[in-house]
């Protein structure tokens, strides 16, 4: 059974832009772009440079194993880096890229600035070595386990440059999960660094990935980027610093890009739920980069003069799309962050917008939420004005963290989108479009699906729901950019994505479209929560909670229970300023029955103060869910502070305390 879904705000917002078009107007482009999707993409990929033409748009002969562009030849390195140094764009800065550790004074102390010119000359260098020296070739793959560093999207693009398949693996994760992937990618190399800088402390990477190569066989060969300085084990014969080994090139070396077939593999992302073993997402190269060019338009709308700025990690799918590809495809100048967006205090991230002149800025709405409970008077204290376009992704964006944002640093005027796309869709599915046509906003909504995507919302059958009506979110045609398969299991592939609506791809996604057909994606279909036969989404309850003038963040997790099967409970973090008290609890549970309804009533609130996330900004509901069901915590290597963890225990065990009392 479900129940139609309160839209919690459902107010249109025109933002300043002469691309506004009403709504019917941007259906009926849309509408026309699916009537033949196949050349509409064809049209959008002949704006590349392809070494080859391709022979056929879509191979489908063999669904879901589509490809893109068959016959066609091109390279990811030579768009990003060639074409640029090739052009007036030579010496403009593509990367500004800023370290974690700061001067007494508040101050960056390391701040590389790389062109186009600096990022060609490094990429044949390195394409140089991983060839010459390391024998690597097309074929083989190649693990990467770094920090944010430049030395990141230099071996991303040289290694697409010679047409080897490469692993970006996170450098929050253990050795265990680093070894994994290693495995399972086969890869002969790995890259790693003596360290990174995190809140200050330095994580010892090279000290991790000994520990995963003690499990793993296929890596014959390790290269160390030095980046703390720290002494660390170099086992001989195996290990070679970057230096050192850049040494032997000689000037002015240039690698010539390997002509890669657009349905050949770019690279592998390994993407896990709560359970099973990671999956090998992999991705091919024409058709991604096409879906890459079109969304840092459309989305982005990047223009020569833009400071670009994309909070994520490279080490997830949203830092592969765009921080490397598609913004250096397209030339622009972006922002490279080391570290912690609030180290070493709460404006971190607004002194870099203001220290650049940051133009668009691409963050998370777990770190809007973060930003929001430390107040006003940060943000305030920085000028922002330079910020044109805004965009959220990772989550749903709560209406309340849409507004706060929008106004401090959006002028409450400027465009401001939460786009969805997941690790397979390989970029941007639905989102606001302020670079093509810009519909009017909502708060808290991802918008309508991007031309030649289309997507809808389905019932437990598979056919479209009615409106406000809570569904599943699928995606009808293949799309540019999709995945080839699942990494040595195309079996799984097929059953976690096409098996549950047959033709259709389902993103595992709850979702609900509104009357006007815009989109409202609710979280993921495994964090719903059955109450008496009613399926709530965590966001809803969540965004609801957050409604409170109180209340900065909130975790909702369901728990068993006798009679209604499962209940909410949330954990709170308050505001800067608002102390806890059984009034305000109360005051909390009433808004949430007044905005979702009475099957909405939450069993128990907890106030904290932190809440266990990992290092790019999700919260980690199985973890709290975890602790108040007394159940194994499970991996959590890759939190952003393992404290969270134990404040939600206390927080449990002194309500229970609390209780007994009673």
């Amino acid at each position: 059974m479900s129940v139609n879904w309160a839209l919690p705000f459902n107010t249109k917002i025109v933002p300043k832009s002469n691309k506004v078009v009403d709504i019917n107007t941007y259906k009926e482009i849309h509408s026309t772009s699916l009537r033949d999707y196949k050349g509409f993409w064809a049209s959008v990929a002949s704006e590349l440079d392809w070494f080859k033409p391709w022979e056929k748009v879509l191979d489908d002969s063999n669904p879901p194993f589509y490809k893109w562009f068959v016959g066609g030849e091109i390279n990811a390195s030579y768009l990003a880096v060639d074409r640029h140094a090739k052009s007036w764009r030579k010496n403009k800065v593509a990367i500004i890229w800023e370290g974690e550790p700061v001067d007494e004074n508040g101050n960056p102390k390391e701040v590389r600035k790389l062109t186009y010119y600096d990022l060609y000359t490094e990429v044949n260098r390195v394409a140089y070595i991983l060839r010459n020296k390391y024998g690597l070739k097309k074929g083989d793959a190649v693990a990467i386990y770094l920090p944010m560093i430049p030395e990141l999207p230099i071996f991303m693009l040289a290694l697409a440059r010679i047409g080897v398949v490469f692993t970006v693996v996170f450098s929050g994760f253990s050795a265990d999960a680093l070894a994994t992937r290693i495995d399972d990618a086969q890869a002969k190399v790995l890259i790693t660094a003596d360290g990174g800088w995190r809140r200050g402390k330095i994580v010892p990477l090279k000290d991790i990935a000994d520990k995963a190569l003690e499990k793993v066989s296929t890596v014959k060969d390790v290269i160390v980027v030095r980046r703390t300085g720290q002494k660390v084990n170099m086992v001989e014969g195996r290990d070679k610093y970057l230096d050192d080994v850049l040494r032997e090139v000689p000037q002015g070396v240039y690698v010539e890009p390997e002509r890669i077939k657009s349905e050949d593999p770019l690279y592998i992302l390994y993407t896990s739920g709560t359970t099973g073993k990671p999956k090998g997402i992999v991705h091919d190269t024409g058709g991604y980069l096409t879906l890459l060019h079109a969304t840092m338009k459309w989305v982005f709308d990047v223009r020569d003069d833009d400071i670009y700025w994309c909070t994520a990690d490279i080490g997830w799918v949203t830092g592969h799309s765009y921080i490397v590809f598609g913004p250096l495809m397209e030339g622009v100048t972006e922002i490279m962050y080391e570290g912690a967006l609030d180290y070493p205090k709460p404006d971190r991230w607004v002194s870099i917008i203001e220290r650049y002149g940051v133009t668009i800025f691409y963050t998370s709405p777990t770190a809007i939420r973060s930003f929001m409970k430390y107040g006003d008077e940060w943000v305030k204290a920085h000028k922002t004005d330079t910020i044109r376009i805004i965009h959220s992704v990772g989550e749903p964006i709560n209406p309340e963290a849409f507004e706060w944002l929008w106004k401090l640093i959006g002028r409450g005027e400027v465009p401001f989108g939460s786009t969805w796309w997941m690790t397979e869709t390989g970029g941007i599915m639905i989102s606001h479009l302020p670079g093509l046509y810009l519909i009017p906003l909502k708060p808290g909504t991802n918008g309508m699906p991007l031309p030649g995507i289309e997507a809808d919302v389905v019932d437990d059958n598979g056919n479209p729901t009615k409106p406000e009506e809570r569904g599943y979110l699928v995606i009808k045609n293949p799309w540019p950019g999709m995945p080839l398969t699942i990494h040595r299991d195309p079996e799984r592939y097929i059953k976690i994505y096409w098996s549950k609506f047959p033709g259709m791809f389902y993103a595992g996604d709850y979702a609900v479209k509104d009357s006007d057909g815009y989109f409202w994606v609710l979280g993921r279909a495994d964090e719903v929560i059955k109450v008496a036969g009613h399926r709530l989404g965590t966001y809803e309850l969540e965004s609801a909670i957050i409604e409170h003038p109180a209340v900065a963040e909130a975790a909702v997790v369901g728990v068993p229970d006798p009679v209604k099967g499962e209940v909410p409970v949330a954990f709170v973090i308050l505001k800067q300023g608002v102390s806890p008290s059984k009034n305000l609890m109360d005051d909390i549970l009433k808004t949430v029955r007044d905005k979702v309804g009475p099957i909405a009533t939450l069993s128990s609130i907890y106030f904290v103060s932190k809440l266990p996330k990992t290092r790019s900004g999700k919260i980690m509901r199985r973890v709290v869910k975890a602790v108040i069901t007394n159940q194994p915590v499970g991996d959590i290597t890759t939190l952003e502070n393992e404290a969270s963890v134990e404040e939600v225990k206390k927080a449990y065990e002194e309500f229970k305390a609390e209780i007994g009392k009673s």
